[in-house]
């Protein structure tokens, strides 16, 4: 990951972005990519919990909840 690139855990909520690509190793990218967020998928950011951690975005028009670890292997623009 490039300076310039934003990944899903530093999304602000209420913003709207669209996936890049998908970091990780293979059981962590499988169970992202599960969940429905694949690349140029759009995910809005919903609500983060007061700690940062888990992350509620939708992706699909599904709700979801995304620790922090998980969001920081979604690269978004």
């Amino acid at each position: 990951m490039t300076e310039t690139e934003k990944t899903l855990r530093d999304v602000p909520v209420g913003e709207r972005v669209t996936v890049v690509r998908i970091t990780g190793d293979g059981a962590i990218k499988r169970r992202i990519m599960d969940m429905g967020i694949t690349k140029r998928a759009t995910i809005d950011v919903r609500k983060v919990a007061p700690l940062g951690d888990p992350i509620e975005v939708t992706v699909r028009g599904f709700e979801l909840s995304l620790r922090k670890d998980e969001a920081q292997n979604v690269i978004v623009e």
